[in-house]
């Protein structure tokens, strides 16, 4: 009997690791010696509006899909000016609908999307202004430049400027 439980059990979470409609990815990259990773879950544009109806403005948003977003980082470095420890955040945003958007290091790395999401639980907050292209980036990105972790999806870009 307990052999038939735990293979219940195993097919219950591969189907909904499966069914999962934002797959997870993982980007790594370094930038001045620091080694840099950013795990999220990618979702799609799918025809949908996603500035201001999917994606809420003046809403804390987990900043992909399913688990929260996080970054982790091997060194100290400095994001946008603020001085940001070795270790693993969780990452979340306040888009607007216009002006800066909010980009937030919350000390809690392995919540369920933005639903646990506490203010006092922040590193740190920043405001990056978006730039909105033509081109539709149908897959959340995160990329990691020479200087930045950008970020892409629908028409906006967002680079968050990162130094040792």
């Amino acid at each position: 009997m307990k052999k038939i439980n735990l293979i219940l059990v195993l097919l219950f979470i591969t189907s909904i690791s499966c069914a999962q409609k934002s797959p997870k990815k993982q980007v790594d990259g370094n930038i001045d010696g620091v080694n840099i990773s950013v795990d999220y879950g990618s979702p799609f544009v799918k025809n949908r509006v996603i500035w201001g109806k999917l994606v809420k403005y003046d809403k804390v948003w987990r900043a992909g899909a399913n688990e929260n977003t996080t970054f982790s980082f091997d060194k100290d470095v400095t994001i946008a000016g603020n001085k940001l420890p070795a270790g693993k955040y969780g990452l979340f945003m306040i888009p607007k609908e216009n002006g800066e958007w909010i980009v937030i290091f919350n000390s809690k790395s392995d919540a369920w999307g933005h639903f646990s999401y506490k203010e006092k639980e922040d590193v740190f907050r920043v405001k990056i202004a978006p730039n909105f292209v033509n081109d539709n980036q149908e897959e959340l990105l995160y990329t990691i430049g020479k200087n930045s972790i950008d970020f892409s999806w629908e028409k906006a870009r967002l680079s968050i400027p990162v130094s040792e």
